[in-house]
Parts: C-alpha cells; structure tokens; sequence
C-alpha cells in the first residue's frame, strides 16, 4: 500500500486515532490495555463484550454488546472505530479471531492489531515449533486480504511476571521446591516484556500521528508500522539472570536451591508429547517457552529488528521491583493472574 500524507485526506481528517476498540478488555492483558489508553485521555476506549458478559468497566470505558453467533452484532459494534485491539485466551476458538477480522473490515476499521503478543512471527525458523507464529501469521495475512484493514501485530516475546511465577513449565522456576532447570546452560538471552510495558507501548502508538503531514515529514506515525511487527521489550535477560534477581530480592542463596540441566530441544520435545498425547497444556507452555531459549537466538529478536522502545517513550524498567511482585504473588499462594483479579489465559 503506497504511503499516504495528512495533506491529501479530505477535509475533517484529524490525523490522529480518536477511537479504540478492545476485545477482551477484562482479561489479563486486556486490562492493562484499557487502563493506559485510559491514562492518555485521548481516546474514546470501548470493550467489545458478549451480551451476557457480568464485566464492569472502569469509569471512562463504553461498552459494546455483541454476540459471536450473529456477526451483525460484530459490525454494528466496530462501527466507526478506527483501531482495533483483540486480545483473547489462547484456548478461545479460531474462528471468533477470523469473524472479528471480517466484521472489522465490514465495519471499515483500517486498523486491528491480532492477538498475536508473542515471539517474532516474522522468523521463519519458528514457523511450526509450537510458538504460535504460525497462527499469527495466518490472522496477519487474512487481515490484508481484506482489502481494507491493515495491521499491526505487537511482539513482544514472553511476559516477565506471569511467566516466572506460573511454575517450572514456564521458565524452569519451581519456588515450592526451590529447584531451578536450566535450559542448557541457562546463559541465553531473550526478549521479555511485562503487561504493563506492552499496555503502554500500544496506548504510545495509537497517540502520535496517523499519517506524515507530507513526504519530508520523517517524524513516527501510526503508519510507520502499517503491515508490520511493532518490536518492544522490558529486559533481555536468561534464567540465570532471572534468578540472580530473584537472590537479590529473596536473600536465596545458591545453596538454598537445586540446580538441574535439560537440553532445551529435549524439554521441547518432551513438552509437545505430553500436550499432544494427553492434551496437558503444561506440556505446551514446556514446549514453547523451552523453544524461545534455544541456544540459536531466535528468542532475541531485539538483536536483528531493534525495538521501538525509545521511539514510543517506553520507561526502562526495573527488574528486582518486578521480581519482588512476583515474590508477593508466590508468597500469597495464588497466581499472578489472580492478584490481578484477571482469567489467567
């Protein structure tokens, strides 16, 4: 699509995004979302809800009932909407993802963002590894066949606080025990990022302009990503750092904990038996988290794409303060979806 200008839209244009829609604005992300769009005071924020959701919004937020069985109810709520933000369960159904694109491009919003909020879908050595690109890929790519939406799908590799606290499927954590695995020899980086810090990278992308006024304005717009991954990141970190963070926070020692090694390909592999065979999702979480620490950097995209961290204004964050959240959750016996008062997928 060639690059549009502010200066040639038709008068009225604003040239910046006014109206949001979010799908699943109760849920884990979701609500992180909706309170930082919130805290621009520039947006007109409505969650798209099912008719028979009990979900209170916070004060600020329309509701938009609908219901994923009469596809009218989709397009009529994401009238006039000029960006779309779906973030659902991982356990939802395919074909509720696909309606609400179509109703999106009926309803002729010309932006959606997919539930995609994961690895870099645009590295082809993750294409069938059980990490999800391959999903997001095929929402991306149904996006643009509409002719009249574009997207714009945020990665931003696993999420710190949930992940970490979650159990020893996710980053090899099991605090009940105190035994750590290390993925090989714990010492790969990856990308990580927190809810907050994807929150606010989406509320910064949908406050700067929309279109360059004119060919020699270079400054960032909401085009600049049009049709393209939008790369953020909290910290780029292995477990060993993970876990010297932990110590700091803690006052662990490392003789308080057991140390074990697995080969990261072999914990995949284990992983994709145990959810195929049984339908065990820790066996899917073992799978895909294991497959972001290979030892090959495909976990580190920040390395290949840069980050749009400094461009957005995102703030550097600070990691023994996330860990002492997840050390409050632990302490608490519940999860951390749970302290937020959020579904945990």
């Amino acid at each position: 699509m060639p690059q549009q200008y502010a200066r040639d839209q038709p008068t009225g244009f604003t040239n910046r995004i006014e109206r949001i829609a979010v799908v699943g604005a109760s849920g884990s992300l979701g609500t992180f979302i909706t309170a930082e769009l919130l805290k621009t005071g520039k947006h007109t924020v409505t969650a798209i809800s099912r008719a028979d959701s009990r979900y209170k919004p916070p004060e600020g937020v329309k509701i938009a009932s609908v219901n994923y069985d009469d596809f009218p109810s989709l397009v009529s709520a994401l009238k006039g909407q000029q960006f779309l933000v779906i973030t659902m369960s991982v356990l939802a159904p395919r074909e509720i993802h696909s309606k609400l694109i179509r109703a999106a491009a009926e309803a002729r919003v010309p932006y959606v963002m997919p539930n995609g909020y994961g690895m870099d879908f645009k590295n082809d050595a993750l294409c069938g590894q059980g990490v999800s690109v391959d999903e997001i890929r095929a929402d991306c790519a149904e996006i643009e066949a509409t002719g009249v939406s574009s997207w714009i799908s945020l990665v931003c590799g696993l999420w710190y606080e949930w992940s970490l606290a979650n159990g020893p499927e996710w980053f090899g954590f099991d605090f009940k025990e105190k035994k750590l695995t290390f993925y090989d020899d714990g010492n790969t980086q990856i990308n990580i990022t927190t809810w907050a810090q994807c929150a606010r990278a989406i509320a910064a992308l949908v406050s700067i302009k929309e279109l360059p006024e004119d060919v020699s304005d270079q400054s960032p717009t909401v085009s600049s990503w049009l049709n393209k991954p939008l790369y953020v990141s909290s910290f780029l970190l292995n477990q060993k750092e993970m876990f010297e963070s932990w110590k700091r926070v803690s006052k662990d020692q490392d003789e308080d904990w057991t140390f074990e090694h697995e080969p990261s390909l072999e914990r995949r592999n284990k992983g994709l038996e145990l959810f195929q065979q049984k339908g065990d999702f820790r066996g899917m979480a073992r799978a895909m988290f294991s497959r972001c620490f290979f030892p090959n950097g495909d976990g580190n995209y920040e390395s290949k794409h840069g980050l749009a961290n400094t461009t957005l204004g995102l703030p550097r964050e600070d990691l023994d303060e996330l860990t002492g959240v997840v050390k409050e959750v632990i302490e608490s016996g519940r999860s951390y979806a749970m302290r937020r008062g959020l579904d945990l997928w």
